[in-house]
């Protein structure tokens, strides 16, 4: 079992960049697939990027070239770097843990909102 707990969550303007941190404890963090996700209001969950144990990536089309997912095993740290900002990419950005591989696991942190705005 893993707890995760988001947090670089915040106000920025368009173009602006922030950087969202994941951090986990209660197990052994290098073998989940860590994805981060995010849902606007009255939309559905959607992924943004996500990594495997193996270190290989994942992104949709919407975020590539923008956001930058990295993790530091030893910290039990995921990090989403989120640059080129647009008011679309406002909303709740949630981490995501899988031990199995790919796909949606049961593990979700409690969520860190990102508005984008002027």
């Amino acid at each position: 079992q893993v707890q995760l707990v988001e947090s670089g969550g915040g106000l920025v303007q368009p173009g602006g960049s922030l950087r969202l941190s994941c951090v986990a404890s209660g197990s052994i963090f290098s073998i989940y697939t860590i994805g981060w996700y995010r849902q606007a209001p009255g939309k559905q969950r959607e992924l943004v990027a996500a990594i495997n144990s193996g270190g290989s990536i994942n992104y949709p089309d919407s975020v590539k070239g923008r956001f930058t997912i990295s993790r530091d095993n030893a910290k039990k740290t995921v990090y989403l770097q989120m640059n080129s900002l647009k008011p679309d990419d406002t909303a709740v950005y949630y981490c995501n843990a899988n031990p199995l591989g790919w796909g949606r696991g049961d593990y979700w942190g409690q969520g860190t909102q990102v508005t984008v705005s002027s």
